[in-house]
């Protein structure tokens, strides 16, 4: 760029912090590179988190918590003063496409998409991750809404940037800290927006997480029964309430929604991978029919998701499950069929 040309639109960092001393310096120093300020509002940090964000580069607010992610994010765009915004939480880092910032901040006014890897501890005790397309590229002006699991509403067309965060908040160890913090701003939100299918599925999230599946599936029912077939969180939305249904033991409700939803979506291995462990599970529950019937379907179900591959550009999609996760499923079924005489296909 020579000295005769405009300045490019300015780029800011928001974020908002509480007691991120763990992890405030990983997120700033991924940031640097790609933005040019960094704007962290504290909200009542007792340990380092403000002294930390100073030294990693940024300009450091704070701001008494009142209860509302919104309001607090809304207070930091406001402090940035940006053309652009790239809004981040401290738990979270710059994996890749930090070059594409500045090329894509030089278009029109829209909303930028980015992927979010979510490390959490699966079933098994082993760390997994899945992927969440979330709107954190702002243009001046747009605002978010919601208490929790905030939204930002707006006529802008939504595009995917090529930006990866990874995310490390929701393994146990930082769970623990946040633990009830979420389900009283969400019922408040409900209370303002009664119906509203996407706090009735935050909702159930809440009750996933708390392994109470029977209160996940019945906030799951509300949601999916009222969630348009465009929302891009219907995908996640699906593939939870199949897993919850499994976990409350309401098998025959669990294939009867697989049979219905199925035909939406064909290529998510997702749905295929969740499907396959139900039929296990019914084949577990009715021997009689285990060999010559269920297991051959898993198999199928699995094999299907070797065959759909990965599909990290939907909303909610576990790495793995289109790849090694389903394979090793089928090694250990296939090895069972095999000793028993049973059909492996």
């Amino acid at each position: 760029m020579s000295a005769s040309d405009p300045p490019g639109p300015s780029i800011a960092a928001t974020l908002i912090a509480r007691d991120e001393a763990r992890c405030i310096a990983r997120c700033l120093a991924s940031l640097r590179p790609w933005v040019d300020r960094m704007i962290v509002l504290d909200t009542g940090s007792t340990d380092a988190t403000m002294q930390l964000a100073r030294a990693g580069g940024a300009e450091v607010h704070q701001l008494a918590w009142r209860g509302d992610f919104s309001a607090a994010r809304n207070h930091a765009l406001d402090l940035a003063d940006a053309d652009w915004n790239v809004v981040v939480d401290a738990d979270e880092w710059v994996m890749a496409g930090g070059e594409l910032l500045r090329d894509w901040c030089s278009g029109p006014p829209r909303l930028g998409r980015v992927c979010i890897h979510n490390a959490f501890e699966s079933g098994k005790g082993e760390t997994a991750t899945s992927r969440s397309w979330i709107t954190r590229i702002l243009p001046r002006g747009a605002r978010f809404r919601g208490r929790v699991h905030e939204q930002v509403p707006a006529d802008l067309p939504r595009e995917p940037v090529g930006l990866h965060l990874g995310h490390d908040g929701y393994l146990p160890a930082q769970l623990a800290g946040k633990r009830g913090r979420n389900l009283p701003l969400l019922l408040r939100d409900l209370e303002d927006n009664p119906g509203d299918p996407y706090i009735a599925y935050q909702l159930g999230r809440e009750a996933e997480g708390d392994a109470d599946f029977a209160a996940a599936c019945d906030r799951y029912a509300l949601s999916l029964g009222a969630t348009p077939a465009r929302a891009n969180w219907r995908h996640e939305l699906v593939h939870r309430y199949l897993h919850c249904l499994g976990q409350a033991g309401r098998l025959q409700d669990a294939l009867a929604l697989a049979e219905r939803e199925m035909p939406a979506y064909p290529d998510s291995p997702d749905v295929f991978f969740v499907v396959g462990n139900l039929l296990l599970d019914r084949a577990l529950s009715d021997p009689a029919q285990a060999v010559d019937h269920w297991l051959p379907l898993a198999v199928s179900a699995w094999e299907r998701c070797l065959a759909i591959g990965e599909r990290p550009e939907l909303e909610g999609s576990v790495d793995g499950r289109g790849s090694h996760l389903a394979q090793h499923n089928l090694d250990v079924v296939r090895a069972q069929l095999a000793l028993l005489g049973g059909r492996a296909e």
